[in-house]
């Protein structure tokens, strides 16, 4: 496997650990990655949750009050810092979701904290390079779902801001989490990786003539195993993101009853479930969803005012959780209300080994 380059930067193994939130993938398990040779990415969401809130400066019973918070930006710092002391210089990066209600301080505060590679979906990061103004060395990588969502971020940008984007993640319906996809297009053989992974190697290429540089694809959604990334690879992809499999490891951020959630869990638990976001998501078939639809579920009360469009708990109200609080309860193990992501293939985790075993699996194979 080829180095990945993206921007300045030069990750040894064209692997990217996807972001997880809430508290999946902080300090521990993006720094480990980093040090051992991928890419180790921080998740933004929830940072306020951060060591006991200890940097969540308002909090009402045990939640961040607001996004002030709940995005803290002392705890992000925190969190980078903790994880530059386990990875050093290598490549670190974080992901910021478009939705969140403090998006451009939360950029902004991932620059002046440090961090080199800025990963950007849940929706389209247009303006993504006017709030990394400031910081040219900082790399920035939106989230896509399509060739036509390529097309409309690098016109704008190149357009607005004269520069392109410095590599591209490609999410297919198969990963965990939202979807970028409807409910029917998730089962649509057109809109599955294998289909789109061509489509957005020829759109990066037409945007490589006006950028003057490459703009690698990453594939993600579904990538299991050493021969998944080298069949993405074969398809024009230049590495490759994982989330799911590395909730497998001990450095893994989330509480140990979250691991063991998903080594016990069947395929047939894992679905998709409606979010107070509006778009399909896809975990397991958790007590929660059970209690939800026997509505049933934990009392719902925003204080986080964590994203749009939820729009200060009313999304949470028509599907009877709010996403915040149980993503909290998922990092936290809480068995009874967690909500917890996982990517189709969650079902086939059955161990808990160490972030270094993992890499040596992906890149050399499952027997070595």
């Amino acid at each position: 496997m080829k180095p990945l380059h993206i921007g300045k930067y030069e990750i040894k193994y064209p692997i990217v650990q996807g972001g997880m939130g809430l508290g999946i993938s902080w300090d521990r398990l993006a720094g480990t990655v980093s040090a051992e040779g991928g890419l180790g990415v921080i998740s933004s969401v929830g940072t306020g949750y951060y060591d006991g809130l200890k940097y969540a400066e308002k909090q009402i019973n045990g939640k961040p009050l607001d996004s002030i918070n709940f995005y803290s930006t002392a705890a992000f710092g925190a969190i980078i810092a903790n994880a530059r002391k386990i990875c050093g210089n290598a490549p670190l990066a974080t992901n910021i979701m478009c939705a969140c209600n403090d998006y451009s301080r939360m950029v902004k505060d991932a620059c002046e904290h440090g961090i080199d590679i800025i990963i950007s979906g849940a929706g389209l990061p247009t303006n993504l390079p006017e709030f990394t103004a400031d910081f040219p060395d900082v790399a920035l990588v939106p989230i896509v779902s399509s060739a036509k969502a390529l097309h409309i971020i690098a016109k704008r940008w190149s357009s607005r801001y004269g520069r392109v984007p410095d590599a591209v993640v490609l999410e297919g319906p198969k990963s965990g989490g939202h979807q970028g996809f409807t409910y029917e297009q998730c089962t649509d053989p057109e809109y599955q990786l294998e289909k789109l992974i061509p489509q957005v190697v020829a759109e990066a290429k037409e945007w490589e003539k006006v950028g003057g540089h490459e703009i690698p694809v990453i594939a993600a959604g579904g990538i299991w195993t050493h021969e998944d990334i080298l069949a993405a690879m074969a398809l024009g992809a230049n590495g490759v993101q994982m989330a799911t499999r590395f909730i497998g490891t001990f450095e893994c951020d989330a509480a140990d009853e979250f691991k063991q959630a998903l080594i016990a869990a069947g395929e047939g638990d894992i679905q998709l479930i409606k979010s107070p976001v509006g778009y399909p998501a896809r975990g397991i078939r958790s007590n929660l969803i059970k209690l939800v639809e026997r509505r049933a579920g934990p009392k719902i009360q925003c204080v986080s005012n964590c994203v749009t469009p939820c729009g200060r708990g009313k999304g949470a109200k028509e599907v009877g959780y709010c996403i915040a609080d149980r993503l909290y309860d998922a990092y936290a193990g809480n068995l009874e209300t967690g909500l917890f992501f996982t990517g189709t293939n969650g079902y086939r985790l059955n161990e808990i080994i160490s972030v270094k075993d993992l890499m040596t699996k992906l890149v050399n194979g499952e027997n070595n």
